[in-house]
């Protein structure tokens, strides 16, 4: 979806979204990822990013997912475990995976993903698609282009496949943005169901 915030509040956002130096980012460089994570308890951020973190986890926004999703009893995360900001530098990439399915602290079933980008003047040859790729891992169903303003809102399960796997072609300093929502609840269908994993990352038609 395009536009669902207002360019105003995401600007605001944007003008205090931290840079790679400018305070302590988890980094991750492997051949399944490269990119920078942020980890609340050794991170600081403006008072601008918490209020819009935390009314993507307020009533709200969880009666609209439902509304939007038909998934019912939604749940935030408070700790922002693996989400929250979310940036990549040139040359970075995140190979096409399956998330987590359960929340390492509460215990509860991660259901929906819903990723907000924040890079204006973005162009289709900077890459940084976000890939969505069918449950057999035959085909890619669905490039997104990263662009300000564009919010991207998918269930998760073992099957649904993503990632952006090829590396970030931006000019130097230019660096891919999001702000990463994961929403749970307690229980999922029996047919989702699997035991509790990390990301599963995986490769064109190999499956698991």
């Amino acid at each position: 979806m395009d536009g669902l915030f207002e360019d105003a509040i995401l600007e605001a956002v944007l003008r205090d979204f931290p840079s790679p130096e400018e305070t302590k980012w988890v980094r991750f460089d492997n051949a399944q990822e490269k990119k920078l994570g942020f980890f609340y308890a050794t991170s600081t951020i403006t008072e601008t990013v918490r209020r819009f973190l935390d009314a993507m986890n307020s009533f709200e926004m969880l009666l609209f997912l439902e509304s939007l999703t038909g998934i019912e009893g939604l749940i935030p995360d408070p700790y922002f475990g693996g989400g929250g900001l979310h940036q990549i530098e040139p040359g970075g990439y995140l190979k096409i995976h399956a998330d987590f399915n359960v929340h390492p602290k509460l215990k509860l079933d991660r259901r929906l993903n819903m990723l907000i980008y924040m890079n204006k003047d973005w162009r289709e040859e900077y890459g940084g698609h976000l890939e969505l790729w069918d449950s057999s891992m035959k085909e890619c169903r669905k490039k997104i282009l990263p662009l300000f303003n564009r919010t991207v809102i998918f269930s998760t399960s073992d099957r649904s496949f993503h990632g952006h796997p090829h590396p970030l072609n931006s000019p130097p300093g230019m660096t891919r943005k999001s702000v990463s929502l994961y929403y749970y609840t307690a229980g999922r269908p029996e047919e989702e169901r699997s035991p509790a994993h990390d990301t599963i990352f995986v490769t064109p038609d190999s499956g698991r």
